[in-house]
């Protein structure tokens, strides 16, 4: 099973990436855990410049914007 992690406040973008994320991997068949990183010194921890971030198994894929549904179904499946 895949760690999928999103980073950010908890913001209108952090939440849309959340669904973007979550809905791409229903349809890639793909189990994933979603967890919510808002604790700022944790986020630091991987180098993200903007939120929202997206993390898969512990690497940082995307930061500062809502990757599509493909980039992330993608990353999901290279994993």
């Amino acid at each position: 099973m895949l760690t999928v992690k999103i980073l950010g406040s908890g913001c209108a973008n952090c939440r849309k990436l959340e669904a973007v994320a979550r809905e791409a991997a229903t349809e890639a068949g793909v189990q994933a855990e979603f967890f919510k990183i808002t604790d700022m010194q944790t986020i630091m921890a991987y180098d993200l410049l903007s939120t929202p971030g997206l993390v898969i198994n512990e690497k940082l894929v995307a930061s500062g914007r809502i990757p599509s549904k493909a980039d992330v179904q993608g990353w999901l499946q290279a994993a």
